[in-house]
């Protein structure tokens, strides 16, 4: 693989959805601007198309050749890349991609993690209509795809990718903003003393936070040393403070909002363990990266999705969704477990360094585009070839 590469990172203004009141937020906001960075910062030469404007870091502007390319498609194409990084598989961006691969000769490399069941039924809507339009032709096109995780890799398999093509490079994670050792201004206003039961996400039914409820009240709930605190809003909120005071545990739960992404490196590094009771694959875990990486270990249902980020015993624990008893059980074991906690922190702090790190992650990317490339250069060779014994 060349030393520099030309990477255009494409996304789809279509994965913009609502982000809470008046607000918005790019779905891959997340992701595309720091392994931008890191790719910069590795030598590549980098642009984003269709993401708004700011939201990609990018090489200085790099002039585009002959007369001033309009549009999208022109200055992509002007640009010439050699690696086109497109995300989600079944997007317009990918299928631009794939059509500007086709007419540079280009590798064109999908990104993708599976929508959550239940999600969002506009989103789940442009998903089908996408597959139903160009999936086909996209897939042959493509030289890799990128899943964010398991559940995203089978779901590529069963779509038609070939199994060569899927590879499994987890979400990043900045590991030097989160960290060990960090205080939290939310913990401070809400005068939380004592060790802390986090929880970060949507306060809704399907989150399973009746049995974490239940579970804490059984445990340390009757402890002064222990506290849960639930970080978020939704609609289950009114009937979750019910139950909160039916228990009689109420002085020992702290409702702290919605915080800003910027509080949640001090959140999670003030806090003891990281709960997610989710019931179904509606949950996603985007906190578990971050999490692993300030030492704070994980107590999370065993399902697919985060038993791809904690080993039982070894960065937390895993527990049968919806099961009072195991979830009790758990919160005692982790509870009870001082050097048990300190050696999951240890072990999800070191796995973060080695593998969430975004240098990792953009090598990773990088053996990717390499192979992506190889692909693309075989079936250019065979196709040179035929078209040389049909005119000779």
């Amino acid at each position: 693989m060349p030393t520099s590469l030309r990477i255009a990172l494409l996304l789809d203004p279509m994965s913009v959805s609502l982000d809470g009141p008046l607000s918005l937020r790019v779905r891959w906001g997340n992701h595309a601007p720091p392994l931008a960075r890191e790719l910069l910062g590795r030598g590549h030469t980098v642009r984003g198309f269709g993401a708004p404007p700011g939201l990609i870091p990018r090489s200085s502007e790099v002039p585009f050749e002959g007369a001033a390319a309009p549009g999208w498609w022109g200055k992509l194409r002007s640009f010439r890349p050699e690696i086109l990084l497109a995300y989600e598989a079944r997007s317009p961006a990918a299928v631009r991609g794939a059509r500007m691969a086709r007419k540079l000769g280009s590798a064109l490399v999908l990104v993708d993690s599976a929508l959550p069941e239940g999600g969002r039924r506009f989103a789940h809507l442009l998903t089908r209509l996408g597959e139903k339009l160009w999936g086909p032709f996209v897939r042959r096109t493509s030289g890799g795809f990128v899943a964010l995780d398991e559940p995203t890799r089978v779901q590529a398999l069963k779509l038609g990718f070939s199994p060569d093509l899927v590879r499994v490079v987890r979400h990043g994670v900045d590991t030097n903003a989160y960290r060990p050792g960090l205080s939290s201004t939310l913990v401070a206003r809400h005068r939380i003393r004592g060790r802390i039961l986090l929880y970060v996400g949507r306060i809704a039914e399907d989150r399973g936070l009746e049995v974490l409820i239940s579970a804490f009240s059984r445990t340390v709930g009757q402890r002064a040393d222990w506290n849960l605190a639930l970080a978020g809003d939704g609609p289950a909120l009114p009937s979750l403070r019910a139950q909160v005071e039916r228990l009689g545990v109420a002085d020992r739960v702290h409702w702290l909002g919605r915080p800003r992404e910027e509080e949640l490196p001090g959140l999670f590094a003030a806090s003891t363990l990281l709960a997610i009771p989710a019931r179904g694959e509606s949950v996603t875990g985007r906190q578990i990266p971050g999490a692993l990486s300030a030492g704070l270990p994980v107590i999370a249902s065993d399902l697919p999705r985060f038993a791809g980020w904690v080993r039982h015993d070894e960065e937390g624990l895993l527990v049968r969704p919806g099961d009072m008893e195991a979830w009790t059980e758990a919160i005692r074991l982790a509870a009870g477990s001082p050097h048990a906690r300190k050696r999951w922190a240890a072990n999800g702090r070191r796995f973060a360094l080695e593998h969430l790190a975004w240098n990792s992650v953009a090598r990773e990317f990088e053996q990717v585009f390499h192979d992506a490339r190889e692909r693309v250069n075989a079936k250019l060779s065979v196709k040179s070839r035929t078209l040389a014994e049909r005119t000779s």
